[in-house]
């Protein structure tokens, strides 16, 4: 299933909605304003908190948190000791890694488990500008934590540009 994100989520504060490939709305990014640190909440259409990404404060290096119910559910990091500067890694709290690589900047990644591709993050598919989608390959994936993911990503590598 692809979903469509537009680039101006980023800004902290608005609020925007992510659509599934028939146009229908499947998530409300809702950024968080006045917030000490970088705060959005991936809803349901009824409203319902699926996801919140989180900025960590105090870290060595860049890191974001997806939180599921209050609790950690996984920590986005650039990886370390890697010779693309476009690789991330994603640990989930029972210890699971996903894998970031591309060109994250363009918009061209994939993301991975163990080799296996689950979502592939592409404008190549859109004529819609500041548009990029979020391909979500397998049927069992959880596709919030997979946009989440692409979210944080996209977010981390433009602070680092």
């Amino acid at each position: 299933m692809k979903y469509l994100v537009r680039d101006k989520i980023f800004a902290i504060g608005d609020d925007y909605w992510i659509e599934d490939e028939d146009g229908r709305h499947a998530f409300l990014v809702d950024g968080k304003a006045l917030r000490l640190r970088d705060t959005l909440e991936l809803k349901d259409p009824d409203g319902r908190v699926l996801v919140t990404l989180r900025e960590k404060l105090l870290s060595l290096r860049d890191t974001m948190t997806v939180e599921r119910d209050e609790r950690p559910l996984a920590t986005v990091r650039r990886k370390r000791l890697s010779l693309l500067r476009n690789h991330y890694r994603v640990t989930l709290v029972d210890g699971t890694e996903l894998d970031v690589s591309g060109r994250i900047l363009d918009r061209e990644f994939a993301v991975e488990y163990d080799g296996e591709l689950l979502a592939h993050v592409s404008r190549h598919w859109l004529r819609v500008r500041d548009t990029y989608a979020v391909d979500v390959v397998r049927e069992d994936a959880d596709a919030a934590l997979l946009i989440a993911v692409a979210v944080c990503v996209i977010r981390m590598a433009e602070r680092e540009d």
